[in-house]
């Protein structure tokens, strides 16, 4: 019963999210300026040759900017986009970027898409991630 009171409190103090929701937007400023600026130059050596030199989609891969990719992912999690990108990118060698990298990758997609930055990273651990929704519109 303790233990039962004390997460309930946990819960309610920290804003954490309840039975799997998201706390989060990508609205809300979810990465900073710098950490997409290092992502931007982890793109020119890493997805530019596929995806285009500003991720605007090339022969055999999709856009990673624009109106189609951002509809594509609207109602995901970042979490969702960051295991996609995680597991199978680059496609020479998935996996071969570190966690950080990745993260890094996915500000600079951001902010691309117009996302704003904010004051505090991205994080790198899927499980964060999976706490910010990917919406398309901007909340009212």
């Amino acid at each position: 019963m303790k233990i039962r009171i004390a997460v309930t409190a946990m819960v309610l103090l920290t804003g954490a999210p309840f039975w799997g929701q998201t706390s989060k937007s990508v609205w809300d400023g979810v990465f900073t300026e710098e950490q997409a600026k290092r992502g931007e130059t982890i793109s020119k050596e890493e997805c530019v040759r596929c995806h285009g030199q500003v991720l605007s989609g090339g022969e055999e891969a999709p856009p990673l900017a624009g109106a189609g990719f951002v509809a594509n992912w609207n109602g995901s999690t970042m979490g969702d986009l960051f295991e996609r990108i995680r597991v199978s990118m680059p496609t020479d060698a998935p996996g071969r970027l570190t966690r950080q990298e990745n993260a890094d990758i996915l500000a600079y997609i951001l902010s691309l898409n117009k996302f704003p930055a904010g004051k505090m990273e991205l994080d790198r651990q899927s499980e964060v991630l999976k706490q910010i929704k990917f919406v398309a519109s901007k909340p009212q």
